[in-house]
């Protein structure tokens, strides 16, 4: 499985407003055309391309962090998804797996990166702790209820 992180640009744009989701999936993230334009500072939208792009994430270095960690050099993982015609084929593992040596090359300071998954998600959780990430016990509110907070250390 061949894949690359990419800082987003004008080339990928036109195919990730094309990005679909389930209705059960899309309640739990967002797509990447309904993504604010731009975006605010310290929020780092993420291609993951295989021969086109097929998923995207952000990774956060502002504020929002310190309501999820207390260390200071973290990241926050945000909005991944994968296009619905893509899944199913490995991309979203590969991306993961990928990520600790992306964060390292481009941010050589981070200690740690730090997300949160509805309760009710079994299928992310399963997937994000299947590639390294832990269970905090830190449980926030979210939007569509509670959610945990998992941590990779880099």
């Amino acid at each position: 499985m061949k894949i690359t992180l990419e800082y987003r640009n004008d080339t990928h744009q036109s195919i990730l407003n094309t990005f679909v989701l389930p209705t059960d999936q899309e309640k739990y993230t967002t797509l990447p055309k309904d993504m604010d334009d731009p975006l605010p500072d310290g929020v780092h939208p993420i291609v993951i391309v295989a021969s086109k792009p097929v998923g995207m994430f952000l990774l956060h270095d502002n504020e929002r962090v310190i309501s999820y960690t207390t260390e200071s050099n973290a990241l926050l993982f945000s909005a991944f998804a994968i296009n619905h015609e893509d899944q199913g084929k490995g991309y979203a593992k590969a991306a993961l797996q990928a990520l600790p040596q992306f964060v390292k090359q481009h941010f050589p300071h981070i200690r740690e990166i730090v997300l949160s998954v509805n309760l009710k998600n079994e299928a992310a959780f399963s997937l994000y702790t299947n590639v390294g990430w832990s269970d905090t016990g830190r449980r926030i509110g979210g939007p569509i209820g509670e959610q945990r907070i998992l941590s990779l250390t880099i």
